[in-house]
């Protein structure tokens, strides 16, 4: 029916300057353009699906997948990312096994970077990027040096631990190296060598068997960007939960590099993938509507709405089981663990759409529903994602954005207090709720909030401020370049009419 993505990311935001924070002031463009730049920083470290079949009626079954990803070092390619202390300490507290992420994790890599590894395996042109890949493979060469010239023809050895890479790296180099030898993958991080003639070293190399053939390689090289394309060749909804960063991350790191223009970014991932739920986007509305608790986080989310409050006996509400393979998480919560909250993202949307069909309807559901209805009754989220913080609520990868819908601007006079700066005045109303700053003109501000509450609650504590004096932002009085325009438009009509008084009216004869 659908399949549910969540991410771990070695960092989220870069340690730039404040005025590269996110900004209720930013537009959809420039947000996208900042959220580019830490996506070109930072990498996976881990990938969640979570598979939902729907198998009768109103019944679900999860197969849910962990995924320790670490980009492909064959050939040339050598990509670096950077680390944030506070999300390696963060995931660290959640039992995050960074050795698998270092040591075990699949490759991936994009188009642009298979096309370069393509064309080096088609020029014969072999570069080893890793220091560890350049001591195994001198390992390796000295091993099979000594060997090969007390061998037999047809005599073998074999290989041992290799990883990843190293298992394609090793053969190309003996191959290249000695023209007596034929290599072989074993698995279990081993190759077997194999001394042969040159006639036989040629016909095995035209043989369909031959593991090292380019698109083997490139095959291998590609990794979990193989599985990537898959998902986008079935075209089924994907969805997240604040999923905008994970798409970004989906193009960068399996697709094409960030384009610079927002516009093709989103028409980029519409042709990828032609259906989006941002649960994010669907349960704001919801937590609206029904009032529900205040929650924090995607396991809150989950559990307030499988709460018996929120489904008093209802025989049509969805049931959702793990699959065998999958029982852990029936077991034990382990959140932020990509596996376990794609799991807990697909839950939420299937609870969420189905409270979504039955206010629809009254409460008058006579079956359990299919996902086609809840599809319908979900129609006004689809493919609008979540934006945390920024001028618009959400992004719309189908069309155009919706409309700003935040609380008008606020502009802060200052009186008395010369020499105020924005870090001033946003530490001044911090205690009070959040806005972002930014200076007007030397003694103004504008202040801009999410909440209408904050901003009425501001207007009236200010009211008598002896130093702070605030009102709503009104173009025509508070915009530099208008007030310029007027002062210019002032001064000439001054002129004008001092040239019309001083040049006299015009005589009758």
């Amino acid at each position: 029916a659908s399949t549910a993505l969540d991410m771990e990311f070695t960092g989220l935001h870069s340690a730039c300057p404040q005025d590269h924070d996110y900004s209720l002031f930013d537009s959809p463009a420039k947000q996208y353009v900042k959220a580019r730049q830490s996506v070109q920083r930072f990498t996976v470290a881990q990938l969640g699906l979570a598979i939902f079949l729907n198998e009768t009626s109103n019944k679900y079954v999860v197969h849910s997948y962990n995924f320790f990803l670490f980009p492909s070092t064959l050939g040339a390619t050598d990509v670096e990312f950077a680390l944030t202390a506070s999300s390696i300490q963060f995931l660290s507290q959640y039992g995050f096994d960074y050795n698998k992420f270092l040591k075990d994790g699949i490759p991936y890599m994009n188009r642009a970077q298979e096309k370069i590894l393509s064309q080096h395996l088609s020029e014969g042109v072999w570069k080893i990027s890793s220091g560890l890949d350049r001591d195994v493979l001198k390992e390796a060469i000295d091993k099979v040096t000594c060997w090969i010239a007390a061998a037999e023809e047809e005599e073998t050895m074999i290989l041992h631990n290799l990883t990843g890479s190293q298992i394609f790296q090793v053969q190309l180099v003996l191959r290249e190296a000695l023209q007596n030898v034929w290599t072989q993958p074993l698995g279990d991080e081993k190759v077997m060598v194999k001394k042969v003639s040159v006639q036989r070293r040629q016909l095995l190399e035209n043989s369909c068997y031959d593991w090292c053939k380019k698109e083997f390689i490139l095959l291998s090289a590609r990794g979990f960007t193989n599985l990537f394309l898959t998902l986008v060749k079935v075209k089924k909804p994907l969805v997240g939960h604040n999923m905008l960063m994970d798409l970004m991350h989906l193009h960068e790191k399996f697709y094409e590099p960030l384009p610079e223009s927002y516009e093709e970014f989103k028409r980029n991932i519409h042709n990828l993938f032609p259906v989006l739920i941002d649960t994010k986007t669907v349960t704001k509305s919801i937590w609206k509507k029904y009032q529900l608790p205040r929650v924090f986080n995607l396991l809150e989310t989950h559990e307030a709405l499988c709460s018996s409050s929120l489904n008093p006996s209802d025989p049509f509400c969805p049931v959702i089981a793990l699959a065998k393979d999958c029982s852990r998480y029936a077991e034990k919560k382990s959140p932020h663990e990509a596996g376990y909250d794609a799991f807990l993202c697909g839950s939420v949307l299937l609870k969420a759409a189905h409270l979504l069909l039955r206010g629809s309807t009254g409460d008058a559901l006579e079956a359990g529903p299919s996902f086609s209805q809840y599809l319908t009754v979900l129609a006004e989220y689809l493919n609008r994602v979540n934006v945390i913080r920024g001028a618009v609520p959400s992004v719309n990868f189908s069309g155009e954005d919706a409309p700003c819908r935040r609380p008008p601007l606020l502009v802060v006079h200052v009186r008395g207090c010369p020499g105020m700066n924005e870090m001033q005045i946003y530490q001044e109303f911090k205690s009070r709720c959040r806005f972002d700053v930014r200076r007007l003109s030397k003694n103004q501000f504008v202040l801009l909030t999410s909440k209408f509450k904050h901003m009425r609650l501001v207007l009236r504590d200010y009211k008598h401020h002896p130093h702070l004096q605030l009102s709503v932002y009104h173009r025509w009085r508070h915009s530099p370049s208008v007030n310029c325009l007027l002062q210019v438009s002032g001064v000439v009509a001054l002129w004008s009419l001092l040239a019309f008084v001083l040049g006299g009216a015009p005589r009758c004869s």
